[in-house]
């Protein structure tokens, strides 16, 4: 198993957003220096405790400073932006990181954003689908174009210049484009097959109840089997939100605490997917009212927590229940501690990754 990095902070409102970015920066270079081997920023424009309003922006401040681990974008809310304009920010992203971006895209859920976008009332999965076609022609196409949407139509056909370059959407530096991965947020996800059928990989969400990330994997293995591909394991990513100390107060304490950042984050995103019509995901059983999912119960099912052979033993129970994945995503929250949210991320990577590999080599060699 491989340690990855997703964040999609919740900060607390009152925090002064320069830190707010410094520290998720940091974040970022940390993970680089403990192995993980991927890290994804989210972006949303309307919200301020989320406050990444552009992930392609937030990962091009980091280029220079992560030296081994691949970078995504987590994701890019297709129906909210010009696919040209996705196309040309994406490939020069990619040249940035040098051939090391991954490009993890999506319909968006915020739903502020999509009425700021004027999209609240559209089909954003039509849109979503129309944006991804028409960038990955303005990548394997030649100017000037001429693609024709529901949504968007794209031509330079009016203004090409070929012989200065004018009118041409530049290309990633990887062909014919960068991986592309989709996150995965609903039970039984038809959108996962088609995006595995396409030849994506999928990144399971920290907010979705154990036993609904286990029906992901058949998503994923249907998926690949309709595109003709083996279903490689490896390549399906699973996030969780994790917090590791060396002793257990400490570790109850900062997640599951009165000022806990991991109980500000799951606040803010119950209070935003009930208000969405979206509480399902956190129900083990869809009958469940919506009264019955307290926060408490939320916290208690999907935050992992505890010393490094606690975490160890839980995540290992979290992969009997969902299924073999490749690489655990760790979710990054706010560093209401920076001691304490730093050492967690490396006892994580020095302490619980090798208990992990090594039961799983064990159960393995015993097979």
């Amino acid at each position: 198993m491989h340690l990855g990095f997703f964040t999609m902070p919740i900060h607390p409102l009152n925090k002064d957003w320069r830190q707010c970015l410094r520290e998720d920066q940091d974040a970022f270079v940390l993970a680089d220096e403990l192995g993980f081997t991927e890290g994804y920023a989210g972006e949303h424009v309307t919200d301020l405790a989320e406050n990444v309003t552009s992930c392609v922006m937030f990962l091009a401040s980091l280029a220079g400073r992560i030296k081994n681990m691949r970078l995504g974008t987590g994701t890019v809310n297709l129906p909210n932006c010009h696919p040209a304009h996705v196309a040309g920010q994406i490939a020069m992203l990619d040249h940035l990181l040098d051939g090391k971006l991954i490009f993890g895209i999506s319909p968006g859920g915020l739903l502020s954003d999509a009425e700021i976008f004027g999209n609240l009332d559209r089909d954003r999965n039509a849109m979503f689908l129309e944006a991804i076609d028409m960038v990955l022609a303005l990548w394997s196409q030649q100017a000037p174009y001429n693609l024709k949407g529901n949504f968007w139509n794209i031509s330079t056909e009016r203004t090409l210049v070929t012989e200065i370059g004018q009118g041409t959407v530049s290309k990633p530096l990887q062909r014919p484009h960068p991986p592309i991965v989709v996150t995965a947020v609903a039970p039984f996800s038809k959108g996962l097959s088609a995006a595995a059928a396409r030849g994506w990989d999928p990144i399971s969400a920290n907010f979705l109840m154990p036993k609904w990330v286990a029906t992901h994997r058949k998503s994923y293995e249907d998926g690949c089997a309709q595109g003709g591909r083996p279903a490689d394991l490896g390549n399906w990513r699973v996030a969780k939100s994790i917090f590791v100390a060396e002793d257990l107060e400490t570790a109850r304490a900062y997640a599951l605490g009165p000022d806990s950042p991991y109980l500000h984050y799951y606040k803010s995103l119950v209070t935003k997917l009930k208000r969405n019509g979206r509480s399902n995901l956190f129900k083990d059983d869809p009958d469940m009212s919506d009264d019955d999912v307290t926060l408490e119960y939320v916290m208690n099912r999907l935050v992992i927590w505890g010393t490094p052979e606690k975490v160890a033993d839980d995540l290992l129970a979290f992969r009997d229940q969902v299924g073999p994945f490749g690489t655990l995503v760790y979710a990054g929250h706010d560093w209401a501690d920076i001691g304490l949210a730093r050492r967690s991320k490396v006892l994580m990577a020095e302490q619980v990754l090798p208990q992990i590999n090594a039961a799983i080599g064990i159960a393995k060699a015993a097979e």
